[in-house]
């Protein structure tokens, strides 16, 4: 194909593409969007998307939406890579503790999410398997697969 016959495929005639907004460009500059490689730019990436994600629905201009949109993206894929190897490998207790740490959830709470305060020793301490109500529980508030919580 030839480089005009694509332009006019890839784009009609005539037709212009708008320049990118100057929120979007300052976010650019400030994390380019490009494949995470290191812990370093991940942290910087999620940071980002933190601060971006806290406002308000709706209050994103269309840049920083569009940005927030593709950098998420980005994050995403660098989670699937990475964090999803390590939680693999990982018995249901361990990855109930893993995601626990993470979302910076204390045991007190965990028995509340399920409802029975002392359970959530017994499921941590190993004295108890989590039932198919606390994977469906658990798999909804930490928002990963239910797969995760089960034993291979």
């Amino acid at each position: 194909m030839t480089r005009t016959a694509y332009r006019a495929v890839v784009r009609p005639r005539g037709s212009r593409r708008a320049a990118p907004a100057a929120d979007y460009l300052a976010l650019i500059r400030e994390f380019p969007l490009r494949p995470i490689r290191t812990a370093r730019e991940y942290d910087a990436a999620a940071a980002i998307v933190d601060r971006l994600a806290v406002q308000p629905e709706g209050s994103l201009t269309a840049g920083r939406q569009d940005y927030l949109d593709a950098l998420t993206m980005v994050v995403q894929a660098y989670d699937d890579e990475h964090f999803a190897m390590k939680v693999r490998k990982m018995r249901p207790v361990e990855v109930l503790k893993y995601l626990m740490a993470e979302s910076g959830m204390a045991q007190k709470e965990l028995g509340e999410l399920l409802g029975n305060r002392p359970l959530a020793s017994l499921i941590l301490n190993g004295h108890r398997q989590l039932s198919k109500t606390h994977i469906r529980i658990l798999s909804e508030h930490f928002k990963v697969e239910p797969g995760l919580f089960l034993d291979a």
